[in-house]
């Protein structure tokens, strides 16, 4: 999905919960630099005007790395506050 496309046309009359990090690809398979770099996009996407809790959505698969979830967390942290 489009994440600004669904912003614009619904973000004042929804909130928005997932989405903070794209679990199927970059966060198996990206660096932790990549993975901060997406979750900190979503966050300037889905943040301005309110209406978004960050969750990055379904289960963390056995073959994440680790430093790629603590780089999803610390990113959430450090840019998604109101």
């Amino acid at each position: 999905m489009e994440p600004e496309r669904l912003k614009r046309e619904v973000g004042r009359d929804l909130t928005f919960w997932g989405g903070g990090c794209d679990t199927q690809g970059l966060l198996a398979s990206g660096t932790p630099e990549q993975v901060r770099d997406d979750v900190r996009r979503r966050l300037e996407i889905f943040m301005p005007g309110g209406g978004y809790v960050w969750n990055q959505v379904h289960n963390v698969m056995a073959d994440v790395p680790p430093e790629n979830v603590v780089a999803m967390l610390e990113a959430a942290h450090e840019f998604g506050c109101y």
